[in-house]
């Protein structure tokens, strides 16, 4: 994949960042990236540049709102969304997310990400796009189709914020039985602009299948497709910005730097931390948690990078068997000997999982879900002098509800259920299956009249 691109620069005056592809040097603007979710050549969009941020000279009294739009300003100078960006942020974080600390005897906090429309980090990455694809596809004649691969919680996320709105379609690939329940009623209860396929095999199988509708030249002449997986830069761009705000916070009453601990599966919420810092946040070391998909881990240890199928865990929507954001990553920041020095990985077990899940219940009263779970059990890990000397952030990416058949046993107790959860949890499903083909895949349009 080459030497790392250079990209911090300083922002100064009216900084315009462009993009490129992994793959090659053609720029495209943010309106295209958002659009096109995948480049022409294949490869994945990353920034030219990237705007460096002093968060110094940043007012004390920045709320989320603010912190996301410092960090997104230059982003989308050229955009014709400029005049509307208040307001797609507003959108898209119309919710809390609150770092909380469970336990007085430890510099430990858990970032909520939860608390969206369908309990799950993804919301807010979902509804950004969403907010943008809206408005730039309001001049065109052919409906924009929104191909989302997803191994539990992103489908669910984007159905949710692109439900009901006009001239966009979305497709959700799932791989059959394997995400959870509730899971998949929030991939299939929506009908309307929504389709969703089970499709027979894995989540690489439905991701891959996605990659190759893009590249299929039959398929192009027909629709305009895009992207909202982490592959889409609009859905990981506006991640950064919890990392971001957080981190300003916690360093503002602290006068520390907050380390984070992240579970990740396709790597998108992992590279959310990376950039934010890369930008100038107070982020200190990032850590990636990962299940026993651990070819990551393996890779940041000097393994080769070999994908492989994934294999099913307790940790669901982290069941990635060739996670798409490592070549951005290396794009931006180089190999595994660079990377080294960056971000770190640590894979948990399902029986690590299990047992970490019962030990927070018991020690703190507070419920984790299986993702969460291989953060908290990654920093229970570290020896006292650590956790006494520095500061840790948990991203706590879904709400234990949402695992009910794995939780509920391991504390004893039933889950309350989110209001907004609760009423997905009521609608009836719409669902049909499919073979990971792409011909099986066309079928499926026509006769769906997509």
């Amino acid at each position: 994949m080459g030497k790392p691109i250079k990209l911090i620069w300083r922002l100064r005056g009216k900084l315009i960042v462009n993009f490129i592809s992994t793959r090659g040097s053609q720029i495209y603007s943010i309106d295209e990236v958002l659009a096109k979710g995948i480049a022409d050549d294949g490869g994945l969009f990353i920034p030219k540049v990237l705007p460096k941020i002093n968060h110094e000279d940043l007012s004390n009294s920045m709320t989320l709102i603010d912190t996301a739009q410092v960090l997104l300003a230059p982003f989308f100078r050229e955009s014709i969304l400029r005049d509307s960006l208040n307001q797609i942020i507003r959108e898209s974080l119309s919710f809390p997310i609150p770092a909380v600390k469970t336990s007085s005897e430890q510099n430990l906090w858990f970032l909520e990400l939860f608390h969206g429309p369908t309990a799950a980090f993804k919301d807010v990455g979902a509804g950004f796009l969403a907010s943008c694809m809206s408005r730039l596809n309001k001049a065109k004649d052919k409906p924009l189709v929104v191909l989302v691969a997803t191994s539990g919680d992103t489908g669910g996320a984007v159905a949710a914020a692109f439900h009901g709105l006009p001239n966009v379609k979305v497709i959700v690939l799932f791989p059959k039985d394997k995400v959870s329940k509730r899971q998949e009623k929030q991939l299939t209860c929506w009908g309307d602009n929504i389709l969703s396929l089970t499709v027979n095999g894995t989540f690489d199988d439905c991701q891959k299948l996605v990659k190759s509708i893009f590249v299929d030249s039959n398929l192009s002449l027909k629709y305009r497709f895009s992207s909202a997986n982490s592959i889409n830069f609009g859905r990981l761009l506006p991640q950064s910005i919890y990392y971001a705000h957080s981190s300003l916070k916690h360093f503002r009453s602290r006068s520390k730097k907050a380390n984070f601990i992240i579970p990740t599966g396709n790597l998108g919420n992992g590279l959310a931390c990376i950039l934010a810092r890369s930008m100038g946040f107070p982020i200190g070391e990032i850590i990636l948690s990962v299940n026993a998909n651990r070819l990551i881990a393996d890779y940041l240890d000097g393994a080769e990078w070999l994908p492989k199928m994934s294999i099913q865990t307790l940790a669901n929507a982290m069941d990635v068997g060739n996670p798409s954001n490592m070549e951005r990553l290396n794009s931006l920041f180089g190999q595994a000997s660079e990377l080294k020095n960056k971000v770190r990985a640590v894979s948990v077990s399902d029986k690590n999982i299990s047992n970490e899940i019962t030990r927070v219940f018991k020690q703190t009263k507070t419920i984790i879900c299986p993702h969460t779970a291989t953060a908290s059990y990654t920093y229970n890990q570290f020896i006292d002098d650590v956790k006494m000397q520095q500061d840790w952030i948990i991203a706590a990416t879904a709400h234990p509800a949402k695992f009910e058949t794995v939780v509920e046993p391991l504390i004893g107790q039933e889950i309350t259920v989110p209001d907004e959860l609760a009423i997905l949890l009521d609608k009836p499903s719409q669902v049909f299956s499919i073979n990971p083909n792409i011909r099986e895949f066309e079928k499926i349009l026509i006769d769906k009249s997509i």
